[in-house]
């Protein structure tokens, strides 16, 4: 109810300068300004501007408090994860956030290679593991050699602008369009009811995972002269993967970078492994069972599959 004190997504804006995040900046419903060259996001609420690092540094004191209630200790040392195609700039910065909150950072490493250790990986012995990684924000493909509990990075390739906000991006526009056709107003223009379009958007999103349609009801999202206006409409699993064509198509360049790079092709391959919740988009699924046809490995994700 309060978008532009709500800050998300900040993972984007990390360790970059202002002329770098120029697109980013315009898709969150919080203020991102310039000061000096540097991102900073705005807090009305408070009177007061914040680093990305000092967002961060928020996120991960509650981390360390969640693991220290779970543990019955004080949790004091870190081991924080980034994309594998992070730069030093981003790297320092993550670093800096866990400075910020009180936390001794031992390292910083890549996620490909933390998820390869979830999964148990390093217990194999000489195989070639595919790190599918779709979150929220970030899409990172990394090409491993595990075995004997070492890790060779063989190639990494990712696009810091594709991630699940993006999929709800897609229905945002979509629904936003539709009112704009019936009623003439632009939703978007609007922080409260953008926020509300961006909510339904990714619980519509959520469901389509698992049924072939979602039912969005946004009562009284806006009002005019006649009186309140609501949205409820019916969306199919098939418009919503129409919707994100591009989208899925743009999954396919960074796992052919990482090939490339890598000089492999897709038959050496020994494993796929599939992180972060975007990756549970049935049409993201199917398109890395088109490209290996082989058996997924999920079998251990934040959240229940």
């Amino acid at each position: 109810m309060n978008p532009e004190n709500t800050f998300y997504s900040v993972k984007r804006f990390i360790g970059r300068r202002h002329d770098e995040i120029s697109n980013e900046a315009t898709e969150v419903a919080y203020k991102v300004v310039n000061v000096n060259g540097n991102v900073k996001i705005d807090s009305s609420t408070v009177g007061k501007q914040f680093s990305p690092e000092e967002i961060s540094a928020q996120v991960l004191r509650k981390l360390v408090d969640d693991a220290g209630k779970y543990l019955g200790e004080t949790v004091t040392q870190a081991v924080i994860t980034v994309p594998a195609y992070f730069n030093d700039s981003q790297r320092q910065a993550t670093k800096d956030a866990g400075k910020i909150a009180g936390i001794d950072v031992l390292r910083i490493i890549n996620e490909p290679t933390a998820a390869s250790l979830a999964y148990g990986l390093d217990k194999k012995s000489n195989e070639v593991v595919l790190v599918f990684d779709l979150g929220g924000g970030t899409f990172d493909v990394s090409i491993l050699e595990v075995g004997d509990g070492v890790f060779e990075v063989r190639s990494t390739s990712g696009d810091t602008h594709l991630g699940g906000d993006d999929f709800d991006k897609k229905i945002v526009d979509y629904m936003a369009e539709e009112f704009k056709k019936s009623e003439g107003i632009d939703l978007r223009k609007d922080k409260q009811a953008l926020q509300r379009l961006t909510e339904a958007a990714e619980k519509a999103k959520i469901e389509l995972s698992s049924v072939t349609q979602a039912e969005i009801n946004l009562p009284f999202i806006t009002a005019t002269q006649d009186g309140p206006k609501h949205i409820n409409m019916t969306l199919t699993r098939a418009k919503f993967e129409d919707l994100c064509t591009d989208l899925i198509d743009r999954c396919r360049i960074p796992v052919e970078n990482s090939l490339r790079d890598a000089k492999l092709d897709k038959g050496s391959i020994d494993e796929v492994v599939l992180v972060g919740g975007s990756t549970r988009i049935p049409a993201i699924q199917e398109l890395v069972k088109r490209v290996w046809a082989k058996t997924l490995t999920k079998r251990l994700t934040p959240m229940k599959w």
